[in-house]
């Protein structure tokens, strides 16, 4: 391999033929899409033909990890899974940080490409060089937990990293995720449902291989200087300290706590579930990812009572969702709910947002406790949050329902209960409430993996970091872009920022640090990409890189019919202004915004296709042949005038 950084091997693994192979990293590959979540979008798009089940063995899942996993570039610590997701039925793809993706590199793999269907369960054991499909029945049907207490003792081994699925996982729920060390998820787009389709168990790494810099002599000065002034930084102390469960009490003052289905963006009951209440009562310890100083994770205890539980802490969003969504102010039973999701293998998000739906529907009449097999679904009942959580997991009685993810369940039910989905493209909206944000509404909308707060993560206009919004995008266009409850520009936010997400999430490295806090930038990127690599990309290159991976992500989703019709909300969130808090009136003007991201992307206004020229200037010809050849009205796009200030 040309390039340091990366480990310069692909391990496919057919389980149908349980057949493993070596494939040498393609340096042209690398240059193009860089790594992680650029491989999976090649790849993939090349590989997944259009009208696949998701649950057929001619899905592909994959796993990737950037040029940057597994070094000390802060944070370092990424990888992504993608396949066809079963729960939208276009683009998936997930992300987590911990420790398994830098030990698959150390293993010697940049990536793992699996296709097939096997017999029976198996699991992957991957050991340096050694890499073997063993027999996983006495796995099937363990939680998550169980499965990585068992697969170290069987390795010999303690420091063995594990990717697994739970129950959810193995009963296909649409939902389902794909958990490694023990508490770190990549969960959204149900793609531990695929892994569970395939009857693939787990994946687990060993490996004791270095990875190689290009620049050694200047390559240790340079990670002191990023580690030090991501140190130095206010956010920081805060992100120790909290985590993101903070983020409770951040979203309550700016009225974006998502709140009894989206209703409202308040939630009166929240200091019960804040950050602070779980830092005083609960919280054991912060945990670190892998090269990381921010130290976001919490560990977390409760001692007795029917929710005693010792182990990982929600996120914000599914200390949300299951909280403030489900209107449910029991923190114990937040906190062991997340435990049991993460227990089983599910996504938390659209868990508590399938729930709460639920709980809308009883509340005004739809569903009763006949369809519920007498269970009460009452705002609050936490009781009955736990009692779901694993019946949704084993698909028993009303939970085999909900298992579906609520835009199946309200196609199911009928009566009216599809106008309390909260959705975009069948997955459920993030614990992010766009009246309060309008950017966030648009990131959902256009988002590749269906409703989606992470693709494009426009968070600094959340608090309003006008010092980083005026560097990134200009003084032109302040004070309107800063401000989350203007519609004006947010079209020019989501679109870079989608390109740069998808930047770092293809070099391996996290949000946190490139985003929020925004201490690193393109330019960083570029010089470690050079001392790590000996890669000799510039940030106007970056930029390029970043806009053909969403460009080609949105190909994907357009063989499979998506268009402009699917980039819509929920009307509750367009017209409904929200009830009360600081958005009070609000609602978020979509048409505005998404007409200014079209035309910022070179896409059609009318059919929201990226137009053929667009898709040649960057380096998918074949991509745009085919589109046409599918008659998806890949044409020229209306005539590009800019927005006022835009110069």
């Amino acid at each position: 391999m040309k390039f340091k950084g990366y480990a310069g091997l692909f391990l496919h693994v057919n389980l149908t033929t349980g057949k493993l192979k070596k494939v040498p990293l393609d340096e042209k590959l690398a240059l193009e899409y860089l790594g992680g979540a650029g491989f999976c979008s090649r790849i993939l798009y090349d590989r997944i033909k259009p009208g696949t089940d998701p649950l057929s063995p001619e899905n592909v899942l994959m796993f990737a990890t950037g040029p940057l996993t597994g070094t000390l570039f802060p944070q370092a610590s990424r990888y992504v899974v993608a396949a066809k997701s079963p729960l939208t039925e276009i683009w998936g793809e997930s992300h987590a940080a911990g420790h398994w993706g830098p030990e698959l590199k150390y293993a010697g793999y940049d990536a793992i490409v699996v296709e097939g269907r096997s017999a029976k369960p198996v699991y992957l054991r991957i050991d340096d060089d050694a890499v073997e499909l063993k027999e996983a029945g006495d796995l099937w049907g363990k939680t998550t937990h169980e499965t990585d207490d068992i697969l170290r003792k069987d390795m010999g081994d303690p420091y063995v990293k594990v990717a697994s699925i739970g129950p959810a996982g193995e009963n296909l729920v649409r939902y389902a995720a794909i958990m490694n060390d023990r508490e770190r998820c990549a969960a959204r787009s149900g793609l531990g449902a695929v892994m569970g389709s395939k009857k693939l168990k787990a994946i687990v790494v060993r490996g004791s291989k270095d990875i190689e810099v290009a620049e050694a002599d200047k390559y240790l000065e340079f990670i002191d200087e990023l580690q030090k002034r991501m140190l130095a930084h206010p956010f920081t102390e805060g992100r120790v300290k909290y985590g993101t469960t903070y983020l409770i009490e951040l979203m309550q003052e700016i009225g974006r706590l998502p709140t009894y289905n989206m209703r409202q963006g308040v939630f009166e009951e929240y200091e019960k579930i804040s950050g602070e209440t779980i830092r005083k009562k609960y919280l054991v310890k912060p945990r670190a990812c892998f090269s990381c100083v921010q130290r976001c994770g919490r560990y977390t205890k409760v001692d007795k009572g029917p929710f005693a539980f010792i182990g990982g802490s929600p996120e914000f969003e599914t200390q949300s969702s299951l909280g403030s969504r489900c209107g449910v102010s029991n923190v114990e039973a937040v906190l062991f709910a997340h435990y049991l999701c993460n227990a089983y293998g599910m996504d938390g998000i659209s868990t508590g947002a399938t729930i709460s739906w639920a709980m809308e529907c009883y509340d005004v009449g739809i569903l009763t406790k006949k369809d519920t097999g007498g269970i009460d679904l009452s705002w609050g009942n936490y009781e009955t949050l736990i009692q779901l959580i694993t019946m949704i997991a084993k698909r028993k009685g009303f939970g085999d329902l909900l298992a579906e993810g609520s835009y199946r369940a309200a196609r199911k039910i009928g009566r009216g209960s599809e106008k309390y989905v909260m959705h975009v493209k069948k997955q459920e909206i993030a614990a992010q409430e766009p009246r309060a944000q309008k950017s966030m509404g648009l990131a959902a909308v256009t988002a590749a993996r269906g409703a989606d707060h992470l693709y494009a993560f426009p968070v600094l206009d959340e608090v309003s970091f006008k010092d980083t919004i005026e560097e990134r995008f200009g003084k032109e266009y302040l004070p309107e872009i800063a401000d989350r409850l203007n519609p004006k520009y947010k079209g020019l936010m989501v679109k870079e920022c989608e390109d740069y997400m998808v930047v770092v999430e293809s070099v391996g490295v996290c949000k946190y640090g490139t985003q929020i806090p925004p201490v690193y930038y393109y330019d960083d990127i570029s010089k470690a990409l050079k001392l790590t690599c000996g890669m000799n990309v510039s940030e106007e290159r970056l930029r390029l890189i970043g806009e053909r991976i969403v460009n080609l992500n949105r190909a994907f989703n357009a063989r499979e019919g998506i268009s402009r019709k699917d980039d819509i909300l929920p009307e509750r969130l367009t017209k409904e202004p929200s009830p009360k808090g600081p958005a009070k009136g609000q609602v978020v003007e979509l048409e505005e915004m998404l007409r200014e991201y079209y035309t910022l992307r070179g896409w059609n206004i009318e059919s929201g296709l990226p137009a053929k020229q667009k898709l040649l200037e960057l380096g998918l010809g074949e991509v745009a042949e085919e589109l046409e050849e599918k008659l998806l009205q890949v044409t020229s796009p209306t005539p590009r005038k800019k927005p006022p200030g835009y110069g």
